[in-house]
Order: structure tokens, then sequence, then C-alpha cells
């Protein structure tokens, strides 16, 4: 049995890092998995044997997402021809029995022109096709939550929501739900095992994301923790951000707060802090619930943006984060809730699915396999 997965992640990558965990539960189900990417993927996942393709990759320049260019600045529109023809030669040669789109057609609309034409031109006996969604939408106007909806009733056979519908089901976000109701399936989210929890947790762990927006978490850290010199701090940012301003925000850092890029041993290191403090995207909120710490939360919200604040909230309305609105976040403010956050017992871990993987990977072979 052979799948191809089509992702594409445009400021952070927990898109590209949910694609792999299924690639990896397809792997494990005995099914050759390809892996289509639209953007590089992130430095710290390891992709291992997967077989992939590369299309010309393409990131937003900025949170509003409106200008999408690649590695050297030619802008999507002009690339688009060429990674439809790329993605359309990969389905053509690897006839997958399943053929999985994340996030589209619920999201990733400026990609329909190199999607849509190679599901309307699937060949038989014709795959069986899939969305893969996170959790949380980021809302839309009830036109385009009704032509996603359309477009999935058009050309897929199921849509595999990557959450427990315990904690949160898909129509608190995406109004047009009740469209496709006959095609949801809740996988549970998408999360590999915990490590065991350190014994004694001390520090501060401080994560800015994967993508290019976490300055702002990252300077005011460094400025709290100036307030706060009797603990530790670790903060880890991106590799998308430039050497130049890495290395000024090492030099402006105390001794006492280590500042460095990303690593993969992160859901380690956070096992063992006192407190994490991050964004609120889908991978790191499933980090920090795995992990069983104390946690500030400060969603992501520029341009609109409300899938991480509405993510936060949950998590707050059940006593396991604080939050802290990105629009208010200051060194001051910061380092109060810390002092707060840090007298505060360990929150107790919620009986959430977090098989996804695995779970995604059974309903896709079976579904295959009756076809």
């Amino acid at each position: 049995m052979r799948a191809v997965i089509h992702v594409q992640h445009l400021l952070g990558t927990g898109h590209t890092v949910r694609a792999a965990a299924l690639a990896r539960a397809l792997t494990a189900n005995g099914v050759e998995v390809t892996l289509v990417l639209g953007a590089r993927p992130p430095a710290t996942l390891d992709l291992g044997g997967l077989a992939r393709v590369q299309l010309p990759p393409v990131l937003a320049t900025d949170a509003t997402f409106k200008i999408l260019l690649g590695d050297d600045g030619t802008p999507y529109e002009d690339l688009m021809d060429e990674r439809r023809e790329t993605f359309a030669a990969t389905v053509a040669s690897v006839k997958p029995d399943i053929l999985l789109t994340e996030t589209f057609p619920f999201g990733r609309r400026r990609f329909a022109g190199e999607v849509v034409p190679i599901l309307k031109e699937l060949p038989a006996p014709r795959p069986i096709v899939a969305a893969s969604v996170r959790d949380v939408l980021v809302q839309k106007s009830p036109q385009k939550e009704r032509e996603m909806a359309a477009l999935a009733r058009a050309h897929y056979d199921c849509v595999l929501v990557h959450a427990d519908p315990h904690f949160v089901t898909l129509g608190e976000s995406f109004g047009a739900a009740g469209d496709v109701a006959d095609l949801i399936r809740y996988t549970g989210f998408v999360h590999a095992p915990a490590p065991a929890a350190a014994p004694c947790r001390k520090g501060i762990m401080v994560s800015a994301g994967g993508g290019d927006v976490g300055a702002n978490l990252v300077e005011a850290a460094i400025a709290a923790a100036r307030q706060l010199d009797q603990h530790p701090w670790h903060i880890l940012v991106s590799h998308w951000v430039e050497e130049a301003t890495l290395h000024r925000w090492q030099a402006s850092a105390p001794d006492y707060v280590r500042v460095e890029r990303n690593r993969p041993d992160f859901r380690t290191l956070l096992s063992g802090a006192a407190l994490s403090i991050s964004q609120a995207g889908y991978n790191t909120v499933l980090d920090v619930i795995a992990a069983g710490t104390r946690a500030i939360l400060v969603p992501f919200a520029a341009e609109g943006e409300d899938e991480q604040t509405k993510r936060a909230a949950a998590l707050q309305r059940r006593g396991l984060a604080q939050v802290l609105p990105e629009s208010t976040l200051s060194a001051q403010g910061l380092a109060a809730l810390v002092e707060t956050a840090l007298i505060a017992p360990l929150p107790q871990r919620p009986a959430i699915d977090l098989n996804g993987a695995a779970q995604s990977a059974a309903i896709l072979v079976e579904a295959a396999r009756a076809r």
C-alpha cells in the first residue's frame, strides 16, 4: 500500500511536524509514504528514511500571509505551475492508495491551483482522499467556510480532525462543520509519547516556536529574567532567526539565561522545567500538557489570527495554563505572572487522547483496504 502526503507550512512549522508524524505512523502499518513538502522542513525534524519530494519551497513573509516567496524571492504565483506539475508527477508515479492533504481545503486556499487539478484528475481506481486538520481552525467568513466544505464534499472521502472531541470539536472554530459532519473522523491529538517527568523540576523554559514570529516573546523574556535572577532561564528560538539577532539576544541576556536555537530534545528539557513560557501552537501546547508543567501561554494573535488564542483559552478554562495576551506582553507583566505561576501547584494532566497519529493511520489503512 502506498500514500502521498502534501503539506505546506508558512510561518510556524507545526504543519510539517504533524504530517511527518502521520507519515511515520503509516509507515509503521506497512505503507510506503511519500511526503510532498511545500516548504523546507525544520532543522529539528528527523524525517529518517521517509521518501520525500521537495516542491520549490515558499514561505510567508509576515503574519498577513499575503506575500508568499521562494528562497530567492520569487513570488509563489511564478512557482505554482512547477509545483503543480511536480505534485502531479509524484501522484502519477507513486499511484497512491491514500492521498492526504494537510490543512487544505480547510485552509491554505492560495494553493488550490496546485492541489485541486490533481484531485479532479485522479485516475481509477481512485485512492482514498483525506484532509488532515488540527483541533482549531482560523475563523473565516461564513461564505469562505461554505466554500471549503463544498471542496471537501466534492473531492474528499474523509476529514481527519486531530483532536479529542471531549476536549474540543471542529464546530467550535469552523461554522460549516455540519456540512461535512459525515466525513469527520476524530483521531485524538497527534503527539509522541511524553518523556518521563524529571523528579526535581527547576528553571524556566521559554520556547518561541518554529517560525519567525516570536521575537517579542524572546525580548520580553530576557528583560523579565533580569528582574528574576533567582531562577535559571533557558530560551529556545527558531532556526529562521538571523544569526546577528541571535547573537544580540545572547549578548543582552544575563549569565543565568541561556539563549540558543531550537533543539530536538526540547520535550525532555520541558519535562524538567518548573515553568514553561511559550506561544500556543498545536504541538507546543501538547508538549506542555504532556510534560505536566506549569505554563504561561502568549498566543500568537497578529493580523486577526485567533487559532492560538482559542486554544490557550481552552487550557486556561481547565486550569492547565495562565494566558498573557500578546497585545499586553511586557517584561514587567511577564515577570509578575512568572512569580505567580511558580508558586502554583503542578497541573493535573487531563485525560485526553494523544494517540492521533496511530489512529489516523488505522483509519486510512482500513478505508483503503475497503476500497
